[in-house]
């Protein structure tokens, strides 16, 4: 296995495994929204929803078996997303010592400036979220196995709500940069497609940004209660 390693210790290799860690991450990403999409149907429908998750694979599998299993494989791919970025950028400032003082920014996008910062934010807001609407250290009024009355008792408390809206923007921004750049490292270029790479790449933030932030201002302005 020592051409792995070689591999991934080369520029080419972390890119490659950043763009695919980031097709997991962001394929489960839209999976989770559409799954949180249920809250407006009604508490009997989330709850549902998040017992058949529990129960999934059973009974071949324990309980949770398989829900244990996607977080395992998601911490992996969060882990090696997270080095590869880290060691690009590092390769990146060698290669550039005086800085980005001359950058041209007029040529970079915003979420291409921010991709770091975001990427911190996501980070620190993933981490709030499971002790918040997963294991409960951070909310108030948790109730085992009712996730429904855990969102929305979560989200009338106006600041955890802003968090989540401002933590969703960084998403966005994110999502809208990791898919464009992912073709990239994937060496799917070609100036015929880049307008839809574009395009896919809006769209798709744009729908994820918009529906994970619907859920707060949904409880917050009362259409969810």
């Amino acid at each position: 296995m020592t051409w792995v390693g070689n591999f991934y210790r080369s520029a080419i290799g972390k890119k490659a495994v950043m763009a695919v860690t980031g097709v997991i991450l962001f394929g489960w990403i839209f999976l989770h929204m559409v799954g949180n999409l249920k809250l407006y149907l009604g508490p009997e429908h989330l709850n549902e929803y998040a017992h058949w998750l529990q129960t999934l694979g059973s009974p071949a599998v324990p309980n949770k078996g398989m829900l244990w299993i996607s977080r395992i494989v998601l911490l992996v791919c969060v882990v090696f997303h997270i080095h590869s970025a880290v060691a690009l950028t590092i390769v990146n400032r060698k290669a550039r010592p005086v800085g980005y003082r001359d950058r041209d920014y007029l040529a970079a996008t915003y979420a291409a400036r921010t991709m770091r910062w975001g990427g911190v934010i996501i980070l620190l807001f993933v981490i709030y979220h499971l002790l918040h609407l997963t294991t409960g250290q951070a909310h108030r009024d948790f109730i085992e196995n009712d996730p429904y009355h855990n969102v929305v008792s979560g989200f009338q408390v106006w600041w955890v709500a802003a968090f989540y809206i401002i933590a969703n923007l960084a998403l966005g921004f994110h999502l809208f940069h990791g898919l464009w750049s992912m073709f990239n490292s994937l060496g799917l270029t070609h100036a015929r497609f880049n307008p839809w790479r574009r395009n896919f790449a809006t769209a798709f933030a744009i729908i994820i940004t918009a529906a994970n932030i619907s859920f707060p201002l949904a409880v917050l302005t009362g259409i969810v209660r």
